[in-house]
């Protein structure tokens, strides 16, 4: 029972707030901290463990009642901050975004995550809820969430699977006027599955989760379909990305929070389509083809994957018997929708891709950083045909992570001193994040040397502890005491143990990791951190590789790898690494959020030009250093032994020594000014506000006024693009270019207009109904034109022939300037073009000059 002077504790335990405030996290800290790191960093559970004794005696502590009214002022202005809003854009009223994703990883309390995906979902949400954007996520509450860590005697990574306790979570069963839980059922071929709703608050914003374990289900596969995250057959993953597609939006109308956009965070949810093309159906009588038109305006998607083999594939016939099922009722064409799942459209033994059909099905698609776009874009190229690389409608909004999340406490003391208080308010393009220049270097780099220490402490204690559960001996356990050094430059590599992240390509040279390691003048030291998937044999034995080094007696104290990687020993590694070291596979890290939150403190990137790292490298290469200059090798042994030597004469030639160059007064200044550097491009530019900013700005903004639109007058506008495509689809085959005329050929002086013309016949459609171009840009010695640029051509009225008019042909004029010296070229195009299209490149809608 919580004293009535501290009767809020419960509400601050349960809105996740507590996890990104460092005054409301200290609350907790301060009933007991033994109890804190014995329930998981679990507040909810940890008020339900602590005795009556303590809580009275607290509810008569002065100095922390005093804390709890300052961190409930906090709490309570932190929740009726106004909703988004910038200068001249308004938020259209009653909108809301659902935003789907298989996993969340909000804090380590909640483990229903296993990596980088869930913690940006995460990272999403709360920045949402920071902008006051009107969010909800959508994802599954799993029973036993995804696995926990361990290592055998011979370094081999095993699996444990322990229940999650709901009941003890800070989050919240919702229950109906009776008492009871609020279900929803989700229909598959064998029958409906039941889903009760859990709700969990992330500061301003909510998740809706969907448990199956429950009594309404009476056959086990529909109990166990919400176990576990990533598990099971086949069958078990559709039956799972139905549950959050479908059942995510049933829960949404359940609770009366219909969406108006969805955003599918990569193709998991994509099934949540052929939900919504069903309302409209039978709801609103449209038929399949007007009712795609209407959901699609309101889909938008993010892909994460930068290979094909990792985008999720199913069996045409698994996936028939699942639509049919699911779209009961209405007169659905099932080839062509299995069809929207196909590359190759018609190809009847080609597979069913969720990325595929969530690109067809999304009015936005985006990648998460400016290279990952344009290798998505050559990806899915061919889902256009006729267009371009370039023209291939897949944008980039680089990826960031929630900077109260991930700064340091320590660090944050120095932003409220240097800064500005209010810095977490501060947009991204704030001028006043240049003020990190301001901080003396004497303080920055003391507060990065507590943040290794704790780093160090909290090493030596997970190691402990882990010997302890193989039950080592006391001499073991005693020598635990000498492992790391405080003082000693520390590099930290910890992600997912994929084979193309290259966790052991140190260890191709075991001498100069020795040298490194043995240098009494500069010692540097190696954190590693990890899980490899349950099925991944190769990235298992590439964690055993690294466990066999870390054993040697001669790497042993400056070699470590730390088991069961989580976002608690993720924090205490980003905010006390001295380098964090990425080496994956150019280019096929998608993004990566690891090296930002070690950069907004302090940490310095050795990396790969991937992912995120390749734009901001380039950006302001004071950040760290480039392994490399974004090379890409098909033959990869060689590739590994080019950049193993590459990074080891970065490590030994430039990092350590810049390191250890101390002046007078013990601070390696020269360091601190890079720390500085990556601080605030990370602060200012790789954080979650600028991201969901972006998508608020360029995707969602722009899909809730085509949604809604396209909803108004009886879906009048959904009706008339279908038809108008229906019509297109019939006429389009007339179109060509007939002739393309260039007043000027051969050399021409440079800023010198180029005046071009083309005829074009256009059939049965209008000027109005097509985008004609010129398509320019400098040529390569293969005759191909790169980095083109688009120029609209203007129509200058029908074609004549022997003063008559010719039915259907039209002359259109552009001018290209030439403004550089150089050979160029150019050709002509038409596209369709109509108000509502939200790109005009229309798959199969493309006509070139010959």
């Amino acid at each position: 029972r919580i004293p009535e002077r501290l009767r809020r504790l419960d509400e601050i335990a349960r809105c996740f707030w507590f996890d990104w405030h460092h005054d409301a996290l200290a609350l907790f800290l301060r009933i007991d901290l033994d109890l804190w790191e014995t329930t998981g960093h679990n507040p909810a559970r940890m008020l339900g463990l602590t005795s009556q004794e303590r809580l009275n005696e607290l509810a008569e502590d002065e100095g922390y009642v005093a804390l709890y009214d300052r961190v409930c002022r906090d709490w309570d202005t932190y929740r009726v901050q106004p909703i988004w809003k910038k200068e001249g854009v308004s938020w259209p009223e009653n909108v809301r975004i659902a935003y789907f994703s298989l996993e969340f990883g909000v804090s380590e309390c909640l483990p229903i995550y296993s990596g980088g995906l869930g913690v940006l979902s995460g990272d999403h949400v709360k920045s949402a809820g920071d902008l006051g954007l009107p969010l909800v996520g959508v994802g599954l509450l799993y029973q036993q969430g995804y696995f926990r860590q361990y290592l055998n005697t011979d370094g081999w990574q095993g699996e444990r699977y322990p229940d999650n306790d709901f009941f003890t979570m800070p989050i919240t069963l919702v229950r109906q006027g009776d008492g009871l839980p609020l279900t929803i059922a989700v229909d598959y071929p064998g029958g409906p599955v039941h889903a009760q709703l859990w709700r969990v608050t992330v500061g301003r914003s909510q998740l809706v989760m969907l448990d199956t374990n429950i009594p309404q289900n009476n056959r086990p596969d529909d109990r166990s379909l919400t176990y576990q995250l990533y598990g099971g057959n086949i069958q078990n993953r559709i039956r799972q990305e139905i549950l959050l597609g479908v059942g995510g939006l049933k829960a949404l109308d359940a609770l009366n929070m219909r969406p108006t956009i969805c955003h599918l965070n990569e193709g998991h949810s994509a099934f949540l389509s052929l939900e919504r093309i069903r309302r409209r159906m039978s709801e609103d009588g449209l038929t399949f083809a007007e009712a795609r038109e209407a959901t699609v305006a309101g889909n938008v998607f993010t892909t994460h994957t930068p290979v094909p083999a990792g985008n999720e594939i199913f069996p045409p016939h698994i996936v028939e018997e699942h639509v049919r099922t699911l779209l009961d009722g209405v007169d659905a064409p099932i080839d062509e929708i299995l069809d929207l799942g196909r590359i190759h459209p018609g190809s009847h033994s080609e597979g069913f891709g969720m990325t595929v059909f969530a690109i067809r099905m999304s009015s936005h698609v985006n990648g998460v950083s400016k290279l990952h776009a344009h290798v998505s874009r050559d990806m899915w190229k061919e889902l256009w045909p006729g267009a371009t690389l370039a023209d291939v409608p897949i944008e980039a909004i680089t990826n960031g992570v929630h900077l109260p999340s991930w700064l340091a406490r320590d660090m944050a003391v120095l932003f409220d001193r240097y800064l500005d208080p209010d810095w977490r308010d501060f947009s991204h393009n704030d001028p006043r994040w240049r003020r990190i220049q301001g901080i003396p270097d004497e303080e920055l780099f003391s507060t990065h040397e507590r943040r290794r220490e704790k780093l160090v402490t909290f090493a030596r204690a997970h190691l402990r502890k882990t010997l302890r559960g193989r039950r080592a001996t006391p001499q073991e356990l005693a020598e635990v005491d000498d492992i790391l050094n405080p003082e000693a430059l520390t590099i930290v590599f910890a992600r997912r143990f994929a084979t193309y992240k290259r966790g052991s390509l140190l260890l191709r040279d075991m001498d100069r990791l020795m040298r490194l390691i043995d240098n009494p003048d500069r010692p540097v030291q190696f954190i590693f951190a990890g899980k490899a998937h349950p099925h991944d044999t190769p990235g298992k034995k590439v964690i055993r590789e690294i466990v066999h080094t870390s054993r040697n007696p001669k790497f042993r104290d400056h070699f470590i790898f730390l088991e069961d990687y989580d976002l608690q020993m993720a924090r205490y590694l980003v905010q006390g690494a001295d380098v964090w070291l990425n080496t994956p596979r150019r280019p096929l890290e998608a993004s990566g959020t690891s090296g930002m939150k070690a950069s907004l403190n302090g940490g310095l990137n050795v990396s790969i030009l991937d992912g995120w790292y390749d734009e901001a490298h380039q950006d302001d290469p004071e950040i760290g250093w480039a392994i490399g200059n974004g090379e890409v090798y098909e033959d990869h042994e060689y590739q590994d032994q080019v950049e193993c030597e590459a990074l080891y004469n970065i490590l030994e030639e430039q990092v350590a020594p810049m390191f250890y160059a101390r002046s007078r007064d013990g601070i390696p200044h020269q360091w601190v000014g890079m720390m500085k550097s990556a601080m605030m491009t990370a602060c200012e530019m790789y954080n979650t506000g600028r991201m969901v900013t972006q998508y608020a700005e360029q995707v969602y903004l722009p899909a809730a006024r085509a949604a809604r639109s396209f909803a108004a007058n009886r879906n009048e506008r959904a009706i008339a693009l279908t038809n108008w495509k229906h019509a297109l689809r019939e006429r389009w085959g007339a179109v060509r270019v007939l002739d393309v005329i260039c007043d000027q050929i051969g050399e021409i002086d440079v800023a010198t207009e180029v005046n071009v013309r083309a005829r074009i016949h256009l059939g049965e459609l209008s000027p109005d109904e097509v985008l004609v171009e010129v398509y320019h840009g400098r040529i390569d010695p293969n005759d191909e034109i790169v980095s083109p640029r688009r120029i609209e051509m203007e129509n200058t009225g029908p074609a004549h022939q022997d003063g008559a008019d010719v039915a259907g042909d039209y002359l259109f004029l552009s001018h290209i300037p030439s403004d550089a010296s150089g050979r160029y070229g150019y050709t002509v195009r038409v596209l369709p073009r109509h108000p509502d299209l939200v790109t005009p490149f229309v798959p199969g809608f493309i006509t070139w000059a010959q």
